[in-house]
């Protein structure tokens, strides 16, 4: 036997029905805090020490990863060749 109910009720109509609370309220606050601490941190930085901050080496930084890859790549050629 199978039986199935279907409840239409709001999600607070729920939340109130099983006895949850209401955090509604402390998710706002919390937002508020998040958006206004994000925002006063993005116009306390200039892009370019953000970009300084998010890669440190910068552009020299990533030549040097290309210089050790291509060795990298050479060298694997190299040892091929030799076997």
């Amino acid at each position: 036997m199978k039986i199935s109910i279907d409840i239409d009720c709001t999600p607070e109509e729920a939340r109130t029905f099983l006895g949850l609370p209401d955090i509604r309220p402390m998710q706002d606050a919390l937002m508020r805090q998040i958006q206004e601490r994000m925002t006063t941190s993005l116009h306390a930085m200039e892009p370019e020490v953000m970009l300084k901050t998010w890669l440190p080496a910068g552009v020299q930084g990533m030549e040097q990863m290309q210089k050790m890859f291509w060795a990298q790549v050479a060298g694997a050629g190299r040892r091929e060749k030799k076997e």
